[in-house]
């Protein structure tokens, strides 16, 4: 019989762990939290000291029985919950639910073999700064989305929910959507010259820059026709030839944020989908011969730290492979300001596992993932990129025109790996080359070419421009911004359309609602200051329970004065393109209890109404021409069907997506139950391939701060 009994949270990493330490030792799988605040009350005594009054999670009471008879068989408990808040948090509720009198805190940042039996020789406590900087926040998302969504249910409608960091995150978007409504695009004109040397054809474009010695700000089609009269027939010639050598450092290594938003550039992940893969990375996978084993290091972190070993192992795997030349005498270091330091950056747990070695054991879309944190790793500890850069000035009529171009010298990370980026214009390094021309020679031109241009409006938020604004802010924490981004698009208060985020008009409302009631809550450096002062409650330098007796007063004295003051807000229904059969009116979206649907303009004197079809940009599976859209049946529930139905008759209760099988190659659709995202399966009848989501402890916080 096992004597020693270790509690990790997920029963992934059982098997892991089991496969490390064999029968010596006993491990189960507490499933995440096993207390938590009730579901049908505040939970929180404000009066006396913010008191969190914890109750047995439902789901896991027959696990804590189970785990309570594996305890008192044990000789030593070993609590190894994740290394992060949340995490020191369970393991301190297992201690509390179990009566666990001498149990052990142990952690590891990846499930190897050496990381695991150096925590056993290394337990100590549990450490109550973490677990009280978890109860603040959890008890801090508690009040404010306890008791502002019913203000929403009365001043809005009913099922709606406000959270202390959603609400930003919203607004953020919100405030974004205003800004590109209220721009007004001003017109300005770009020349370019297409020019050559003369003695052969060599082709480059040069922009005009400037006239008369003066920047070139052409506003309008008469100021550039005026450019292109002075420029009739005018010699052109190199005025001057500028060379220098640039450098392009390589990327730090992955934190939680630059991952989701890597992730979502380059492999068009969603945050959600990008942690639930590297979770599985992380707990452990299948290795064949060599047994279950973890591929990455902790996925929840803002450290870009590394472990020197791990720093040793990439730097000789460079040296072997690549060759001396891409070996920097010292090893890379990255800094991030503000970082929690308690675990390293992203990495594979051994770089000499390269994604080719491991991708028989690996789905598509755990494979693709691990390359993309193997190739970064490794790229981070290379040297430098280094690019020849070269710019040529144009004189002719009195204007200047400018060219430029790169060659790379040396590729340096580039080899391994090349960050991706939000913004599409090109950097200097990235030019096409220059043809070799000498100062003062004579080109011909070839095209002179004006183009009307239009200033642009700040763009919307996608995925990684929003996880990034919200790091950049101090709004959450890596562990949250999966969880933040699901929740918004959940509650219906934005969309995410062409990778998008736009707000509704519930979003709008709501926003605006909170705003003007709540403009402490609501503002970006308010949320900051309470993850600073979270962060100062878990560096023990802060009382939890003053950060909430702070709070909590004036925020209480708001909401009275809101519920009592603020008017009803009225949504006026979206119009839309659909015209009614009967009368003729433009249809308006509504929403009843099963959802939205379209109904007359002219309602109560015409009452059409007609089911909408929501689409979902996915090709049909069967027919491959029509698009999968979202319907409803006559009781409410959402189907799926083609939009050339009757020609095409595929339906569907579970959402296709635009993943492709990895097994047949068929689409993948996303399971649901209780109108939750559990999994993909695949959607020919003839495959029996799946995978599940890992329903996570970062998923806690807003979503179970609303009431």
């Amino acid at each position: 019989m096992a004597r020693s009994l270790i509690i990790v949270e997920s029963p992934a990493k059982t098997k892991t762990l089991k496969s490390i330490l064999g029968a010596d030792y006993r491990i189960e799988a507490s499933m995440g939290h096993v207390r938590d605040l009730p579901k049908s009350a505040l939970g929180v005594e404000v009066e006396h000291d913010f008191a969190p009054k914890y109750v047995a999670i439902p789901e896991r009471k027959e696990i804590l029985k189970k785990l309570k008879a594996a305890a008192e068989q044990a000789d030593v408990v070993y609590l190894a919950s994740d290394p992060d808040r949340e995490g020191e948090a369970i393991a301190w509720h297992l201690e509390q639910a179990l009566e666990l009198k001498s149990a052990k805190r142990i952690q590891f940042n990846e499930i190897t073999r050496t990381a695991v039996l150096r925590s056993l020789e290394e337990p100590r406590t549990v450490n109550m700064d973490l677990v009280n900087a978890q109860q603040g926040r959890r008890v801090l998302d508690r009040l404010v989305g306890y008791k502002l969504s019913p203000l929403l249910w009365r001043k809005v409608k009913r099922n709606l929910s406000a959270g202390r960091v959603q609400s930003v995150a919203v607004r953020m978007i919100c405030d974004r959507e205003r800004e590109i409504l209220a721009f007004v695009p001003e017109e300005y004109w770009n020349i370019t010259a297409k020019l050559t040397p003369l003695d052969r054809l060599d082709p480059f474009e040069a922009r005009l820059i400037q006239k008369n010695g003066e920047k070139a700000g052409l506003h309008n089609q008469e100021e550039a026709d005026n450019v292109l009269s002075d420029l009739k027939n005018a010699e052109y010639s190199v005025k001057k030839i500028a060379r220098r050598e640039q450098r392009r450092n390589a990327a730090a290594p992955f934190i939680t944020s630059t991952l989701q938003q890597e992730a979502s550039r380059k492999l068009g992940f969603s945050a959600r989908r990008t942690m639930t893969v590297a979770q599985q990375l992380y707990e452990g996978l299948d290795m064949g011969e060599e047994g279950t084993s973890g591929l990455i290091t902790y996925m929840r972190t803002d450290s870009t730290r590394v472990a020197a070993e791990a720093v040793d192992e990439a730097r000789k795997f460079i040296e072997t492979t690549y060759g001396r030349d891409y070996l920097p005498d010292n090893p890379n270091i990255y800094k991030k300001k503000g970082a929690q330091d308690a675990h390293e950056a992203i990495r594979p747990t051994s770089v000499m596992r390269r994604p080719e070695m491991v991708s028989k054991y690996l789905d598509a879309t755990q494979l693709k993932l691990y390359r993309l944190i193997w190739q970064r790793f490794l790229a981070s500890q290379m040297k430098p990129a280094v690019f020849d850069v070269v710019t040529i000035d144009v004189a002719a009529a009195g204007c200047l025109f400018r060219a430029t171009g790169s060659t790379a010298k040396f590729p340096g990370f580039m080899a391994v790996y090349s960050e991706g980026k939000d913004d599409q214009k090109l950097a200097d390094e990235e030019r096409p080359p220059l043809p070799v021309v000498s100062e003062g020679e004579t080109l011909r031109l070839i095209q002179i070419t004006p183009e009307q241009k239009f200033t642009e409006p700040p763009p919307r938020y996608t995925e990684a421009t929003l996880v990034k604004t919200l790091e950049e802010n101090g709004i959450g924490r890596p562990s949250t911004y999966a969880t933040i981004i699901s929740t918004i698009q959940d509650r219906g208060y934005v969309v995410l359309e062409e990778k998008k985020f736009s707000p509704t008009e519930l979003g709008l409302a709501v926003t605006d609602l909170l705003v003007s009631g709540f403009p402490d809550i609501m503002d970006v450096k308010f949320t900051a200051t309470i993850e600073t002062k979270l962060d100062s409650i878990e560096e023990g330098r802060l009382d939890w329970v003053k950060l909430l007796a702070d709070f909590y007063p004036p925020f209480e004295q708001s909401l009275g004065k809101a519920m009592e003051q603020m008017e009803r807000v009225r949504i006026a229904p979206k119009e839309t393109d659909e015209v009614c059969p009967n009368c003729g009116r433009k249809m308006v979206i509504r929403e009843s209890r099963f959802g939205q649907f379209l109904g007359c303009s002219g309602y109560p004197e015409c009452k059409t109404t007609m089911k909408m079809s929501k689409k979902l940009n996915v090709k049909c599976p069967v027919c491959k021409e029509g698009e999968v859209v979202e319907k409803q049946s006559r009781k409410g529930r959402i189907f799926y069907g083609c939009d050339r139905y009757p020609e095409c008759s595929f339906v569907s209760w579970d959402k296709p997506t635009d993943k492709q099988c990895p097994t047949c190659g068929s689409v993948l659709s996303e399971r649901r139950w209780k109108n939750r995202p559990i999994g993909l399966k695949c959607i020919s009848p003839d495959c029996d391939y799946q995978e599940s989501y890992s329903r996570k402890k970062d998923e806690t916080e807003e979503e179970q701060a609303v009431a």
